[in-house]
């Protein structure tokens, strides 16, 4: 049997701390006139709509390739797929992905953001090419550490693009529903960072549920508009199965935080089911 080679270009990339993306492709042929295509990947069922082209242009030291993303504008939130386009005309090609360089994200929660915020994530998809993952975001709580002890979920933040004033609330919505359960935060001095304690008595209050979810966000003052609570701030695109809590059982009900697929801080509800002596 022979085995058929993959010949699907494969691009690498490097980003700043700015959002500042440079991707790297071995260099085309000399008539071409190549472009880097990125895609807004659309909802299922909806027809694409947004596309951004980049002029890939030789010279690299290593006689390569390169194209730059800046960081203006600022993408639309979601998650951008990649082509090549190797001439005018040409079907597009999607890119495996090269070598990722996203060290300058690693650290990137001890940098404070203005408004808008901006996050922009290289990543290789389930299928194995290159993507984009991208936030944008009015203001934007960045949940630092998440702790599950003494029958409680505490948290630690910071807020991102706004400040906090002391009649800020902690807003645990149940998804899908007007309820809310609000919670008091405690405010670092500089009014941005921020911590608070769910009791999960309060959460599975009545009857047990499964399958609800609890989304968590912080409203800076009374009378401003809520902002999620997640984890944006790092070279993490996916983080729902990355970062699993463990549990808490109250009231026939287990409560478990965890990260959305938009990597949103969000509280699990499922019934309780007590294990049966033998």
């Amino acid at each position: 049997m022979t085995n058929r080679q993959d010949t699907t270009p494969r691009t690498g990339c490097v980003i700043d701390a700015d959002g500042r993306v440079t991707f790297r492709l071995p260099a085309p042929p000399a008539a071409a006139r190549p472009r880097l295509l990125l895609r807004l990947r659309p909802k299922k069922g909806r027809p694409e709509q947004t596309l951004l082209h980049l002029d890939l242009e030789p010279g690299d030291a290593d006689g390569g390739a390169h194209a730059v993303l800046e960081p203006r504008p600022e993408l639309p939130e979601g998650r951008w797929d990649l082509y090549l386009l190797p001439e005018p005309g040409a079907e597009r090609q999607r890119l495996r992905p090269g070598p990722r360089d996203l060290r300058a994200l690693v650290d990137g929660h001890l940098r404070d953001r203005s408004s808008p915020v901006a996050v922009r994530v290289p990543y290789v998809t389930k299928d194995g090419f290159l993507a984009l993952r991208t936030w944008l975001r009015t203001a934007h709580a960045e949940a630092l550490t998440l702790g599950v002890e003494d029958q409680a979920i505490t948290v630690a933040a910071r807020l991102h693009g706004a400040r906090l004033h002391d009649t800020a609330t902690v807003r645990l919505r149940l998804r899908g529903t007007d309820t809310v359960r609000e919670v008091r935060p405690r405010i670092d001095g500089d009014e941005h960072g921020f911590s608070f304690t769910v009791d999960p008595g309060d959460l599975a209050a009545g009857a047990p549920h499964a399958g609800r979810a609890w989304d968590a966000f912080v409203r800076p003052a009374a009378d401003a508009p809520q902002v999620r609570i997640g984890r944006l701030l790092d070279d993490v695109a996916d983080r729902k199965h990355v970062h699993v809590f463990p549990a808490i059982s109250a009231r026939g009900s287990v409560l478990r935080p965890y990260y959305t697929v938009d990597n949103d801080l969000a509280i699990e509800e499922t019934v309780h089911s007590p294990t049966c002596p033998k």
